[in-house]
């Protein structure tokens, strides 16, 4: 069983061989540990070091593209190379290393299809007391929209079986997190947390530079996932508040209408009506979505398929 390692990287000259160095040489149940680097446009020497430290596996961007698409990029890759397991992790060895064995056991024993690492939030230093409640709020959030059990949401130390990766598709540009935990539990793969620590930290972060940016975009990512794979709730639940308030004001025009004071109240009526139409229309607007999402399900199973073939060659 071949285990890669991917570690995207953006100018990371000064904390990439840390993050090497404390990488496992072997793991009980896989015969290769191999590490791909995707170099999304650094412009120090970051590559000349990853090569110096012995790793074969680069892949570069022309420029810098973002988190998720280095993510992608080395998520196609390692499946180019034959991975059956594929870890990413940060460059700035904020995940401690020694964890990878217990991210990929429940891949192992077949009992996942997506590990996630959950930080210890409350106790990690570097963490603002702001910061952490975000955390345990978008994470709870996403439990609430995914369904899925996923303790620690914005963690990006993960583990993904070969199967998994294939059915991955990255839409945003930002960051992969929220995306691919809403897309797998959506198409059926398994999901689990286990608790995994963390380092001193090395160096701020590079795709936090706003706490508020960053909620604004997280929160844009969800409902955008939550609008493609869950189609049918959300226009669902949007219909049924505009029939909602159209049966509330009903109710108030029917109530003043039966004590003869009804035409005083025919605004009541006209918007009554009206919030009832915008509810039939977005309810129509539900069914031909959910249509639209069973053609997008057959379409990635035929292009899931089409990779198989692809990376069998």
């Amino acid at each position: 069983m071949k285990l890669i390692i991917q570690i995207p990287c953006f100018n990371e000259e000064k904390t990439l061989k840390t993050t090497i160095d404390a990488l496992p040489k072997y793991i009980e149940g896989i015969d290769q540990i191999e590490t791909l680097i995707i170099d999304d446009g650094s412009t120090d020497k970051t590559v000349e070091i990853a090569k110096e430290l012995g790793v074969i596996h680069i892949v570069s961007h022309g420029k810098n593209f973002g988190l998720a698409k280095a993510f992608t990029t080395g998520i196609n890759k390692a499946l180019e190379l034959g991975a059956d397991i594929i870890v990413n992790t940060d460059a700035d060895n904020q995940y401690c290393a020694e964890d990878i064995e217990k991210l990929i056991l429940p891949i192992i024993s077949n009992d996942a299809d997506i590990v996630i690492g959950a930080r210890p939030v409350s106790t990690v230093k570097e963490f603002s007391p702001l910061k952490k409640l975000l955390q345990k709020f978008g994470s709870w959030v996403m439990r609430l929209i995914s369904s899925a059990k996923v303790e620690d949401a914005p963690s990006g130390f993960r583990a993904f079986s070969r199967s998994a990766a294939m059915q991955l598709n990255i839409f945003d540009k930002y960051t992969y997190t929220m995306e691919t935990i809403i897309q797998a539990k959506a198409k059926g793969l398994r999901i689990i947390s286990v608790p995994i620590r963390v380092n001193p930290e090395l160096r701020k972060s590079k795709l936090v530079k706003n706490m508020f940016d960053y909620i604004f975009r997280s929160a844009i990512t969800m409902m955008r996932m939550f609008v493609i794979y869950r189609p049918f709730r959300f226009f669902t639940l949007i219909a049924g508040l505009f029939v909602f308030c159209g049966l509330i004001l009903g109710g108030r025009f029917l109530y003043f209408y039966l004590n003869g004071a009804g035409s005083g109240h025919i605004q009541s009526l006209i918007l009554t009506a009206i919030l009832l139409i915008i509810g039939f229309q977005v309810g129509m607007l539900a069914i031909i979505a959910e249509l639209l999402a069973m053609n997008r399900k057959l379409i990635e199973d035929v292009q899931r398929r089409i990779k198989q073939i692809e990376l069998r060659k």
